[in-house]
């Protein structure tokens, strides 16, 4: 049976009560692009995803970030700098574990490329990847993804992206059944305008046993006991949140915080084989590396909104895992292990 892969809000089912954008996607805060690509080739199901920030150059302008580890059982490279500094430098990319550090090269190679272009002498970057383990259905000693990929993941980007089983997300697992790459958005207005709150999620976490949709159905006894749906809650969710909102990397960091009670309402309680990992940005005050003024001006969001960001990071993180488990198509992979499709479940 073909099964059709439908959105969570495509559905009739609506989580929270912010309004998504018109994507519902990461994408739909200005300027934000993103790109996969995508290997899926008998033992090996695995990938790069980009999420690329609007500066075409974002070494040049540094953009406000944070970072927050909820669970530190993962392999990410660049969260010191971004809590020391407070900005982001690089585009971020998310892959499978072992190749990290590959795609850590290539995203260096990336950027020496690029500031040469616009006449920098690069002598220290610091370039964000995310993993998560798609050991269960890829070759994970492959280690099949470098700079090709990344480049071709990049080449590919843009604001309508596709979900569910490509890129990063190609070969993970959630709640026991097929994981992938979700996003959603939702928008706020202050003082008069717009402004767009964005999640995107690499899922790789969760049991079975303890998923809950949102419209209160569970899955059954046996449904869960055909895909072994009490093995431990392990494999980690990378979670990557944007705005237009000017947010200071300290208020960053407060929202970003509020992205896991999205994945604890769907049923994860954060296990211990499981790294939960938050990076946001904003788009807003960019700080120019070619600005010689020694105050610079910024905005900042008043405080006393903060709560709208705290329900926006949580809505979008909830409805992203979700599409991230609808959108994924079932997988099968290495030494023949397969993953259903929460799709299923619906029929």
């Amino acid at each position: 049976m073909l099964m059709e892969l439908i959105r969570a809000r495509e559905r009739g089912i609506i989580i929270g009560s912010l309004p998504p954008g018109p994507l519902n996607r990461i994408s739909d805060v200005p300027g934000v692009k993103v790109g996969h690509c995508t290997l899926a080739e008998g033992d090996i199901q695995t990938g790069v995803t980009v999420i690329l920030p609007p500066p075409e150059n974002p070494f040049i302008e540094k953009l406000p970030a944070a970072a927050y580890v909820q669970n530190g059982f993962g392999k990410t490279l660049g969260l010191i700098q971004i809590d020391e500094l407070g900005t982001l430098e690089t585009p971020i990319a998310l892959c499978g574990t072992l190749n990290v550090g590959r795609v850590h090269d290539a995203l260096v190679s990336y950027m020496v490329r690029l500031c040469a272009r616009d006449g920098i002498h690069l002598t220290s970057v610091n370039p964000v990847v995310g993993e998560c383990n798609d050991g269960f259905l890829s070759d994970i000693q492959a280690r099949p993804c470098g700079e090709a990929e990344l480049l071709a993941a990049i080449a590919g980007a843009e604001a309508d992206f596709p979900l569910g089983s490509v890129g990063a997300g190609r070969g993970t697992s959630c709640h026991s059944l097929k994981g992938g790459i979700g996003s959603a958005s939702r928008q706020l207005e202050l003082d008069g305008e717009a402004y767009t709150v964005g999640v995107l999620v690499q899922t790789n976490h969760g049991r079975l046993a303890d998923l809950r949709l949102p419209d209160g159905r569970k899955p059954e006894a046996d449904f869960i006991r055909l895909h072994d749906g009490e093995a431990p809650d392990k494999g980690s969710c990378m979670m990557v949140l944007a705005t237009d909102a000017p947010l200071s990397d300290r208020q960053l960091r407060r929202v970003i915080r509020r992205m896991p009670v999205g994945l604890i309402r769907l049923g994860s309680y954060i296990g211990h084989g499981s790294g939960e990992i938050c990076i946001g940005f904003s788009t807003a005050n960019p700080i120019s590396l070619r600005d010689s003024r020694d105050i610079l001006p910024v905005q900042q969001l008043n405080e006393k909104k903060i709560d709208l960001f705290f329900r926006a990071a949580a809505e979008a993180a909830e409805e992203a895992v979700l599409d991230s488990m609808l959108c994924a198509g079932p997988v099968t992979g290495w030494q023949g292990h397969h993953k259903d499709s929460l799709s299923e479940i619906f029929g």
